[in-house]
C-alpha cells in the first residue's frame, strides 16, 4: 500500500506542472483583454496549483507505513488536504465575486478578445488532458486524492468553457455592433455586461464545488460509513453464509480513510464448533470481501450463537 501510494506522487507533479502552465497562460490572457471572467479563471488555476502541491504532500505522507503513533496508517491526511483546498476554493469564489461586482459598477472596455480566447482555450485543453489522466489513474489505483484532483480540474475546464462562450458573445456583439438595452443602462457598451455576469456565475460554481469538497472532508473525518453500494456488496457476501439458525452476524461497522476501507463484524456460529472451523469460516468471509475491494482492513469477531451475551454488542 505504501509503495503504491508513493508511486502515485508523480501524478501530483503532473498536476503542478499543468497548474503553472495554465496560470501563466490565463494571466497573460487577462492582461491582454482586461476580462474579469479570464481573471476569475486564472485565480481558479492558482487554487489548482495550491491544491496540486497539497495533493503531492498528502500522497507522500499517506505513503508512510503504520508506526507506533499511527497504527492505522496515515491515510487520513488526505482529508486535511481536501479541507484546506475547500477553504481556498471558497476564498477564491469570494474574491472573484467581489472583482466582478466592482466591474459591474465601474465597467471597462475589453481588448484583444480573439487572442485572449485562443490562449484560454489552449490552457483549458492542458487541464482537460491532465484531468482525464488523473481521474483514470485515480479510479484504477483507488486513489481518492487523485480522482478528486482530476474532477477539480474538470470543473476548471467547464468554467473556462463558460467564460470563453461569454467572451465570444461579447466579441461577436461588438463586431456586429449589437446592443443590449439593459447593458446600456448600466453604462456598458455592447455585450460587455456578460463579462462580470459570467464571472459571478463562475464564482457561484466554484463556491458550490468548495462546499461539496468540505462536506466530503467532514464526512471522512467523522468516520462516515461506506457508500450504500459498497455496503450492499459487503452485506451480500455475509448473507451468503447465513444458514437457517446455525450462522448469523451483527455489529457490522464500516468507515473509510482516503483510499483505504475499514470494517468490523461479529459472526455467530454454533458453540460446539472447533476453533479451526470458526477460523476457516472467517477466513473465507474475509477473502470474499477482499476480492471485491482493494485496500480494505477487516476485523471479524467469532461468538457462540447460543449465548445471549453474544447479541448484546
Amino acid at each position: 500500500m505504501a509503495a503504491e501510494m508513493k508511486s502515485l506522487a508523480r501524478y501530483g507533479w503532473l498536476s503542478i506542472i499543468a497548474a503553472v502552465l495554465t496560470i501563466a497562460l490565463k494571466s497573460y490572457a487577462y492582461w491582454l483583454t482586461g476580462s474579469v471572467g479570464l481573471l476569475s479563471d486564472a485565480l481558479e488555476s492558482l487554487i489548482n496549483l495550491v491544491a496540486a502541491v497539497i495533493v503531492l504532500i498528502s500522497l507522500n505522507i499517506a505513503a508512510r507505513p503504520p508506526d507506533e503513533s499511527h497504527s492505522y496508517g496515515h491515510d487520513k491526511i488526505e482529508y486535511f488536504s481536501s479541507g484546506a483546498e475547500g477553504i481556498m476554493i471558497l476564498l477564491a469564489a469570494g474574491s472573484i465575486a467581489y472583482t466582478a461586482w466592482e466591474r459591474l459598477l465601474h465597467p471597462e472596455p475589453l481588448q484583444q478578445l480573439d487572442v485572449g480566447i485562443a490562449i484560454s482555450v489552449f490552457a483549458s485543453l492542458i487541464n482537460l488532458v491532465v484531468a482525464k489522466i488523473l481521474i483514470t489513474v485515480g479510479r484504477s489505483r483507488h486513489s481518492i486524492t487523485l480522482e478528486a484532483d482530476g474532477k477539480h480540474l474538470m470543473t476548471d475546464v467547464w468554467t473556462t468553457v463558460g467564460i470563453v462562450l461569454g467572451i465570444g458573445l461579447i466579441a461577436l456583439g461588438n463586431r456586429f455592433q449589437l446592443t443590449l438595452d439593459f447593458a446600456e443602462q448600466l453604462g456598458m457598451q455592447g455585450w460587455e455586461i456578460l463579462d462580470p455576469v459570467i464571472a459571478i456565475l463562475v464564482a457561484i460554481n466554484i463556491l458550490w464545488a468548495g462546499l461539496h469538497l468540505l462536506r466530503r472532508t467532514i464526512s471522512g473525518l467523522m468516520d462516515a460509513t461506506l457508500p450504500e453500494e459498497e455496503l450492499a456488496e459487503i452485506v451480500g457476501v455475509l448473507e451468503q453464509f447465513i444458514a437457517s439458525d446455525q450462522i448469523a452476524y451483527h455489529a457490522l461497522r464500516t468507515r473509510y480513510a482516503g483510499a483505504r476501507r475499514f470494517m468490523s463484524v461479529h459472526v455467530l456460529v454454533p458453540g460446539q464448533w472447533s476453533v479451526q472451523q470458526g477460523h476457516d469460516l472467517l477466513e473465507t468471509i474475509e477473502h470474499r470481501i477482499k476480492d471485491k475491494f482493494d485496500h480494505i482492513d477487516i476485523e471479524t469477531h467469532l461468538e457462540p450463537i447460543e449465548d445471549a451475551a453474544s447479541w448484546r454488542h
